[in-house]
This record gives C-alpha cells, sequence and structure tokens, in this order.
C-alpha cells in the first residue's frame, strides 16, 4: 500500500458518519448488510448514506453488490487489513514499543 492510498482511506474514515457506517459493515462480516438496514440503524436520509457509501467505494474499503432489489454493501477486509499493516509496519523498528 501506498502512503497516498492509506492517505485518501484514512482521510474518508475520517468523518463520522463513513466510520460509524464502516464500523457496522465490519460487524455484519461476510454477509454485509443491506443499504436499507444501514440506513435504519445509522439514521441518515438516503441520499446521504449513497454519498458516504461511494466515497468508501471510491477508496475500496467498502463493495456494493445488486441482489435483486436490495443493494448490499461489504466491507472489504483485504483493505481493511492492508490499511492496518501499512500502519504497522513501523512498530518497533525503533524500539518505540
Amino acid at each position: 500500500m501506498t502512503l497516498e492510498q492509506a492517505a485518501k482511506q484514512l482521510a474518508e474514515l475520517g468523518h463520522p458518519t463513513r466510520l460509524g457506517l464502516y464500523r457496522e459493515l465490519v460487524k455484519a462480516g461476510k454477509s454485509g448488510l443491506p443499504v436499507s438496514d444501514l440506513q435504519s440503524r445509522l439514521a441518515v436520509p438516503g441520499s446521504t448514506l449513497s454519498h458516504h457509501i461511494n466515497r468508501l467505494v471510491q477508496v475500496g474499503l467498502v463493495k456494493q453488490v445488486r441482489e435483486g432489489r436490495v443493494l448490499r454493501c461489504f466491507a472489504q477486509y483485504e483493505q481493511l487489513n492492508g490499511l492496518i499493516g501499512f500502519l504497522r509496519e513501523e512498530c518497533c523498528s525503533k524500539e518505540c514499543c
């Protein structure tokens, strides 16, 4: 992961609504959540939620899949693990821990 990619992902997660949304998706596990469930859990208007989801999709942290009439969102764990790994890369390299 590049510094620029990590910065973009962290910037998108730096918004309270997007961080809450992402946490709900991480808690949901591999089954993800329909957008309607996210809207209910977060009490966010649909257009606002769509905007926040799109921002997370753009940086690769969320994936959306249409299942008939349902739009389901999934946390992208590979991206999350990559971001965490990037942040931990230098840990203890200078005996800071």
